[in-house]
């Protein structure tokens, strides 16, 4: 199955190098091929990371390298003079990039933190670390939006319409809102208050995303957990309610928030 992802990147990259040769395709598509290479290439990579339960001594240079390669197609778009990467890649495609580099530091701190003494001895990069990957899922979340829905559109399904309003497009918009709620979970519980004073200087992960920067002193890991899982909630028991969505362990960090808020 890895393989299989390894040779569709391969097949891509190859594809973009004869249609870059010819001269012919617009240069919105050439970036949108090399886009799809680079998630293909980076997923067999990751796949590894995860099946060697991110090696203690090796995981963090490796996951430094992959959010970087998954930074570029936004970064040489940027370079090309591009303001708005929206418009050349998609949201598809972003939303893809942006869930990939959460999703991946969300599965490395899931495991990190069950390694004590560990975090105790780099807790300022694992704080880090679930800094990054809430925020690579909020911006995951804020590309497509909440969908205004107009009085004259009619959806016969109401509990569609109201996931759309939510901005939830699929199971992965849900998810993101899970792992980035778990992740302020594990930052109060395990770093304690979550205003992130000054992170800029420690770097386990790239930086080189403009838009993460931006926001890189903004988060409050209470807040915005808080935030997350209450929507979460309150879609899996509305909508989506018989759906198979559990809403126990998200009820759970719940109350540990507003607890610690007291």
């Amino acid at each position: 199955m890895k393989d299989t992802f390894l040779a569709k990147g391969s097949a891509n990259l190859d594809k973009l190098k004869d249609l870059c040769n010819e001269g012919k395709e617009n240069p919105s598509a050439l970036f949108q091929l090399y886009t799809q290479a680079v998630l293909d290439i980076t997923y067999f990579e990751e796949n590894q990371l995860v099946d060697e339960d991110f090696p203690e001594e090796s995981a963090l240079p490796k996951l430094k390298e992959l959010i970087s390669v998954l930074s570029e197609p936004e970064d040489l778009v940027r370079e090309c003079g591009i303001k708005e990467p929206l418009n050349i890649l998609g949201a598809e495609l972003l939303e893809c990039l942006y869930w990939r580099k959460g999703a991946l530091l969300y599965m490395y701190c899931h495991t990190a933190k069950e390694r004590s003494e560990w975090v105790q001895e780099n807790i300022a990069t694992f704080k880090k670390c679930l800094h990054d990957g809430v925020q690579y899922l909020m911006k995951m979340l804020s590309f497509r939006g909440p969908l205004q829905l107009d009085e004259d559109i009619s959806l016969q399904d109401k509990d569609t319409a109201r996931l759309l309003s939510e901005g939830i497009f699929s199971d992965t918009h849900l998810l993101a809102m899970m792992y980035s709620g778990e992740m302020c979970y594990w930052g109060l519980k395990h770093c304690g208050e979550g205003k992130q004073e000054s992170l800029e200087s420690i770097d386990p992960v790239s930086n080189s995303d403009p838009g993460s920067r931006s926001q890189s002193m903004s988060l409050d890991f209470q807040e915005a957990g808080r935030n997350m899982l209450t929507k979460y909630v309150a879609v899996c028991e509305g909508p989506l309610k018989g759906q198979g969505w559990n809403t126990t362990t998200a009820k759970q960090m719940l109350h540990y928030f507003v607890k610690s808020h007291n």
